[in-house]
């Protein structure tokens, strides 16, 4: 038995076919292909997605992305799994255009509120007060009207979001930078945004993500380069966690836009 998977592993036919199942099921490579993640991901940042971090999605054959098999479920699922957190980075499919990846950060989730003014990012989760008193630092918790809700909430917990001081208010950039109206995010649909947020195509412009659509989440960079074709040894073999969550690799110097 072990001899004929030895045998079959070693032919065109089956190596085709455990790569395509890789791909399916396990893990897809990436490239970062704009800035709207910097400073936490970088244009020219080559990883791996772990498709199996959100449950198992449908499988599309690489490239044109085409369905392998009808979306059985109805939630673009093959087998459901977690469901992405606040905070995550998650890569999915742009639901303008769904044979597009985009990846950002995951700021609200089914039942939480969210809010800008002037730039600043509020959110409200569901879970009520005591959960906002509870779990996040008491400097960033606001009252408005009996109801707590948490300024800038993911900006202390990871170093690499970004506001762009040359990015002010007036014709030339859309005004879902600087304010969005109070939006309730229904169940099973999660608000990303960029963590350059001034320069990120994200769900102030087209709304929220679906689970449908969520593909998986990024895990570690095998390759990276910038602009001018150099390597950047320190990020090769990193987990995406370590980047994005250390000061260390955060570049103060990284063009924003």
């Amino acid at each position: 038995m072990i001899k004929k998977f030895y045998n079959f592993a070693n032919s065109w036919t089956g190596t085709i076919i455990i790569v395509l199942l890789v791909i399916f099921f396990v893990v897809q490579a990436f490239v970062i292909p704009s800035g709207s993640m910097k400073r936490s991901m970088l244009i020219g940042d080559h990883l791996f997605v772990k498709k199996f971090a959100y449950g198992i999605p449908t499988p599309h054959i690489p490239w044109l992305e085409v369905p392998v098999l009808p979306d059985f479920n109805g939630n673009g699922h093959l087998f459901e799994g977690e469901r992405p957190k606040r905070g995550d980075i998650v890569v999915f499919r742009y639901p303008l255009n769904e044979k597009t990846h985009f990846v950002k950060r995951c700021v609200a989730v089914g039942g939480d509120m969210i809010t800008i003014k002037d730039k600043v990012l509020y959110l409200k989760p569901h879970e009520g007060n005591e959960y906002v008193k509870a779990n996040y630092p008491q400097e960033s918790i606001i009252d408005m009207g009996g109801t707590l809700w948490v300024k800038n909430p993911y900006m202390h917990q990871f170093p690499g979001i970004q506001i762009d001081e040359n990015v002010t208010q007036g014709a030339l950039y859309p005004e879902q930078i600087f304010n969005y109206p109070p939006v309730q995010i229904d169940e099973d649909f999660y608000f990303m945004m960029g963590d350059n947020r001034d320069h990120s195509n994200d769900s102030r412009f087209w709304g929220p993500v679906p689970y449908r659509l969520v593909e998986g989440t990024p895990w570690f960079i095998y390759f990276s380069w910038d602009k001018n074709y150099e390597i950047r040894w320190d990020r090769i073999g990193k987990t995406v966690d370590t980047v994005v969550n250390n000061a260390e690799y955060i570049n103060p110097k990284e063009p924003l836009d």
